[in-house]
């Protein structure tokens, strides 16, 4: 069992399904949404520790998603994925903290191991922080 959470975030609902069903046999804690304004609203309510993001949806797209992910949770590491004619979007969102990018149709085996790899740089991330906190509190002792 992956002790981790992931979100998809696809506006192609047969594509978020197979993806949620796929993740779910691997044993992946797993959650969708259908736009970038559900994904905020998610996270809102809920943590993730990585986000599985396309970059091209109606409203919100993947970019403007990204930056709002980023402004409410920092340490969330975001996976874009995008169709081959996205490339330069996908090198944007990198620009602007995205961990990877993934191209459409994606490989299951190859998303799971970039998720894990997000997760890890992400509890890395964390364990620095606690690491300056506890630092920083036997100072203030």
């Amino acid at each position: 069992m992956n002790d981790f959470s992931v979100l998809f975030v696809d506006d192609e609902v047969d594509f978020l399904d197979t993806l949620l069903k796929r993740m779910k046999k691997r044993r992946v804690n797993v959650s969708g949404v259908k736009s970038g304004e559900e994904a905020l609203e998610w996270l809102s309510a809920n943590s993730a520790d990585v986000v599985v993001l396309d970059v091209r949806m109606p409203g919100m797209d993947g970019i403007e998603t990204l930056k709002e992910i980023k402004k409410l949770s920092p340490l969330v590491e975001i996976i874009m994925l995008t169709g081959h004619a996205n490339l330069e979007v996908a090198r944007e969102g990198m620009e602007l903290g995205a961990f990877d990018y993934l191209m459409k149709p994606i490989d299951i085996d190859e998303l799971l191991y970039k998720v894990q790899d997000a997760y890890q740089k992400k509890s890395i991330q964390e364990q620095k922080i606690k690491g300056i906190r506890e630092v920083i509190d036997s100072h203030h002792q």
